[in-house]
């Protein structure tokens, strides 16, 4: 029988999802009413597509029949890279200086090896599924 639950990781990658959008909507409404840089601009793009793109991840994660614990992690990973990298960009262009010393570049490079991370766990699902298979 198929439970019907939403897993706790599920909700808190749809939690973290949803305040990223919201972050992501807030910093371009700043950044269309202000004279604010381009740090502004990317990193409200870059928290709306991976809003998106965690509330695709924690679908595809829900929808599986066991829980697939290298995505979960990758998906973390990655909305932990790009929130990191957002607010690092978000405190330069408003003036308030650096998050920490080498956040920015932290965090992007945490956000790209998720991708990576999710591209890994994809191939693997790949080919365990066409040896289950035998396709």
């Amino acid at each position: 029988m198929m439970e019907n639950r939403l897993r706790r990781e599920h909700a808190l990658i749809l939690l973290i999802a949803a305040l990223q959008g919201a972050a992501g909507v807030t910093l371009a409404a700043v950044a269309a009413h202000a004279d604010a840089s381009a740090n502004l601009a990317t990193a409200s793009q870059f928290l709306m597509v991976h809003a998106c793109a965690g509330l695709a991840l924690a679908a595809l994660a829900a929808a599986l029949s066991t829980p697939p614990r290298g995505l979960i992690y990758a998906t973390f990973a990655l909305q932990a890279g790009v929130t990191l990298f957002s607010a690092d960009l978000a405190l330069r262009a408003l003036g308030h200086g650096k998050l920490f010393p080498y956040a920015a570049p932290i965090g992007g490079t945490t956000t790209i090896l998720s991708w990576v991370a999710l591209a890994v766990w994809a191939m693997i699902r790949l080919v365990k599924d066409t040896r289950d298979h035998g396709v």
